[in-house]
């Protein structure tokens, strides 16, 4: 894929490089720009494809490597890999970078972030799109994820990368073909000291959760999203087959949040890409309607 995207570095407050893509807006009237949060073990890979399509609309967007992943600088302490510390780091960015407001996209942990964001400074949120996450979680996805992340994996090529993410994630995208396990595995692996792939984030990331133990599974963030959600936009996406933002989650969110915006992806589990046409078409009018 040509890179429509400059490379972007932020300094925390704690002192780390921090990496962003930025991708520009196209022409047109001023709207305000957009940033991209992904999920616990991810990457600013992962919105390669909704990215250029959200600039194409005349918005610009900042999609982050989250400390510990990608791009951005290992923390010394692997205490700091946590919610209120990743929204201190965003609220850097946004300083440095002189943004003082925008529309937030965040999946799974991209999405507890943005919650923290609420609480801590809620200003700086003029709407927010949230991918497959909930102020709660079932435990059942949570320990699924928690199982894997941090946990060493022999993939001594490209062929052994697609089928290890593959036997992690085909629950949630049974349709994908070879192909798409390849592309999967480009996102989330990079090549290594040793010349093989290896998984794109710090392993000691798991390490506050082990810390945590079965309080980790347990968060409660209502108090965070009756913040985020009482008087801006929201749009909530869920996966179908989700087995972290269980139906009866997501009903309850939108018992709490009646006026947030829903859309359910058909056949996907934890969490949706964002490039399915049933997320986009709740994606394009939401932002459509945020100045």
């Amino acid at each position: 894929m040509t890179q429509t995207f400059a490379d972007r570095r932020w300094t925390s407050p704690d002192g780390l490089s921090l990496y962003a893509r930025d991708y520009a807006a196209a022409p047109g009237p001023a709207k305000l720009p957009v940033i991209a949060i992904h999920g616990l073990t991810r990457n600013s890979a992962d919105f390669e494809t909704i990215a250029p399509l959200i600039a194409q609309s005349g918005r610009r967007v900042l999609v982050l490597d989250v400390r510990g992943r990608g791009r951005s600088d290992r923390a010394p302490d692997p205490m700091t890999y946590q919610p209120l510390n990743y929204a201190q780091d965003v609220l850097a960015l946004m300083d440095q970078a002189g943004i003082a407001r925008a529309v937030f996209l965040g999946t799974s942990m991209g999405g507890l972030i943005t919650m923290a964001l609420a609480a801590i400074r809620p200003k700086v949120i003029a709407a927010a799109i949230i991918n497959d996450v909930g102020p709660e979680v079932a435990k059942e996805g949570l320990a699924r994820i928690a199982a894997y992340s941090g946990q060493p994996v022999e993939t001594p090529g490209w062929a052994e990368a697609a089928a290890w993410v593959k036997s992690i994630n085909a629950v949630a995208f049974p349709h994908y073909t070879d192909a798409d396990w390849d592309a999967f595995a480009r996102r989330v692996f990079r090549i290594g000291a040793e010349g093989s792939p290896e998984l794109d984030y710090d392993p000691d990331i798991a390490v506050p959760i082990r810390a945590a133990g079965t309080k980790a599974l347990v968060p409660n963030l209502w108090p965070m999203f009756s913040r985020l959600a009482k008087t801006r936009p929201v749009l909530l996406v869920r996966g179908q087959t989700s087995d972290l933002l269980s139906e009866k989650i997501a009903a309850k969110m939108r018992k709490r949040a009646p006026k947030m915006d829903y859309v359910e992806v058909p056949g996907v589990g934890h969490a949706p890409m964002l490039d399915e046409p049933e997320a986009k078409a709740a994606i394009f009018p939401f932002l459509g309607e945020v100045d």
